[in-house]
């Protein structure tokens, strides 16, 4: 697909060479058309709708007039009459005036030559009105077949008309009774919600959209979101898309469709997509009792959303993204304090699994509250990585003990395993002995019976979280994610060098130039054993 030019004024635009065979039709040898965005994003998005409009045009070209029937050239006109109805509805102040409006650019040679010579309807207010309406559908007309490039024989030209005009007349209708308190009715509401959404600042011309079918499309496709989303996953999957994604955006995803209460994607509206929206931000978990954070409706609900729509445009399987232009603006949250523990919350927390007994539940557990927060001290890896250590994972290499964190345990953010030396107090406290004394596979948690780690990895970290809270209550400090900010922060004050702690916590190289050579074992062990001893 071609690209968006920039112009000197940092607008893009779409640049086509025309094919030779519509030479004679278009009379130049390539088309250029503004995009009317200087935003390198949306311009990416609006050229898809251009090149799809510009094949429309070419293929009308080649195809010759087009044939309608009267029902579809009435469904052509539909946007027509909810633009009109949004419009008004948006303004009650516009009701009715839109015909002013149009008035001055009726083309009143352009009427029917039957509807004139009944000049006695006139007579009648009604029908005057009828005439007018028909009289603004002409020039309405002319302008969205000159704007869409449309190739109509006469017999559809003038059905179209017609349809153009009955939508100004059912508008008018439906506006009436709005300025007398009836309601809008039922059927209107999911369509014109969406034109209010999206739509109410641009003229009919500008949202008048033809649909071109497309040579091979496959009518009987199911379209159902839950079989998108599948589909979306079958593909994500082979490209490394982790299994929690999955299921963060499974979760999305039928939450939505209970939400919305049905699963017909093609029907699905920005308006839909903003009410759920709305929904998550004001509605609280039923487990934690607590509202979701605005960073976990955008960077899971809203994501979802968009990743999943965004695949079936690309593979037509859909039109367009409902979820595309969705988004939440939140301020920089309020620092109060450091992201890590302090000295006495990182004693405090660590005296509290030095103590701990086991209280009711799995040794597993009880084990990993027991070592994780020390080994999270001293290695600043993520919770998850060392919650799903395995006994095959901890081992003597000449004078040192290591533990290997590796996608093979389970999940894993950077999907790059890596070794980390264990500190002398770890050794001094026994974790290699405990290692040695349990059973193979994994040291804290079960597998669930279908072989998954990640769904008893999540519920081993939460009560971790749970674990940690009952020491450190301050809401300004992660439980769990407290450890790998303050490994970061004692490792500069133990003159460790930034690149040689990123490589130790997993973090991604700051310049192409830290990617070149490896940080060796050795180079890994003078580090961890510079980092000081807890007194505990």
């Amino acid at each position: 697909m071609p690209s968006p030019v920039k112009d000197r004024h940092g607008t893009y635009y779409l640049r086509r060479r025309v094919p030779k065979d519509l030479l004679d039709h278009v009379g130049s040898p390539t088309i250029r058309r503004s995009l009317k965005t200087k935003d390198p994003s949306e311009a990416k998005r609006l050229m898809v709708r251009a090149l799809a409009e510009l094949d429309a045009e070419w293929q009308s070209h080649r195809s010759g007039p087009l044939t309608l029937t009267e029902r579809e050239t009435h469904e052509l006109a539909r946007p027509v009459h909810d633009y009109l109805v949004a419009r008004s509805i948006e303004n009650p102040s516009l009701r009715h005036v839109w015909f002013g409006d149009l008035y001055d650019r009726v083309w009143i040679t352009r009427l029917d030559r039957d509807v004139l010579e009944h000049t006695k309807w006139y007579e009648d207010e009604d029908m005057a009105c009828i005439v007018h309406m028909y009289s603004i559908s002409m020039s309405e007309t002319d302008r969205l077949i000159e704007e869409k490039k449309l190739n109509f024989d006469n017999q559809t030209y003038w059905l179209f008309a017609k349809a153009v005009g009955d939508a100004y007349h059912r508008a008018d209708r439906v506006l009436d009774k709005l300025s007398k308190g009836y309601d809008l009715p039922r059927k209107l509401e999911p369509r014109i919600a969406d034109f209010l959404v999206s739509a109410t600042k641009i003229a009919p011309i500008e949202i008048f959209q033809t649909k071109t079918p497309e040579p091979n499309s496959n009518s009987k496709t199911d379209k159902r979101l839950s079989v998108l989303f599948d589909e979306w996953w079958s593909e994500a999957s082979r490209r490394g898309i982790k299994k929690s994604t999955y299921a963060s955006y499974k979760h999305t995803i039928d939450n939505f469709i209970k939400y919305i209460g049905f699963d017909d994607a093609p029907r699905i509206r920005p308006n839909d997509i903003i009410a759920f929206k709305n929904y998550r931000l004001e509605t609280p978990s039923p487990k934690t009792g607590k509202l979701p954070s605005i960073k976990t409706v955008k960077d899971s609900d809203l994501a979802a959303l968009k990743a999943v729509f965004r695949w079936g445009v690309v593979n037509r399987k859909l039109e367009s993204n409902p979820a595309a232009d969705v988004t939440i603006k939140a301020r920089k949250p309020i620092k109060l304090r450091s992201k890590g523990f302090t000295d006495l919350e990182a004693i405090a927390l660590l005296k509290a699994a030095l103590l701990y007994e086991n209280a009711r539940e799995s040794n597993l557990t009880a084990a990993a509250k027991r070592w994780v927060p020390w080994l999270c001290a001293f290695t600043g890896a993520r919770v998850g990585e060392i919650a799903q250590l395995r006994r095959e994972d901890v081992r003597l290499e000449g004078d040192y003990w290591l533990i290997r964190i590796t996608p093979e345990a389970g999940t894993q953010k950077t999907d790059e395993a890596r070794e980390v030396v264990l500190h002398p107090q770890l050794v001094a406290l026994g974790f290699p002995e405990f290692c040695g004394q349990s059973s193979e596979g994994h040291l804290f948690l079960q597998r669930a019976k279908n072989g998954d780690v990640l769904g008893p990895l999540q519920g081993l970290k939460n009560r971790l979280a749970e674990f940690a809270r009952l020491t450190v209550s301050d809401p300004n400090v992660m439980p769990n994610h407290g450890w790998r900010h303050r490994f970061k922060t004692i490792g500069l004050d133990a003159g460790i060098e930034m690149r040689i702690l990123d490589a130790i916590q997993g973090h991604a190289p700051r310049s192409v130039a830290d990617r070149y050579g490896d940080i060796s074992r050795k180079v890994i062990a003078t580090a961890i054993w510079k980092l000081p001893s807890f007194d505990i």
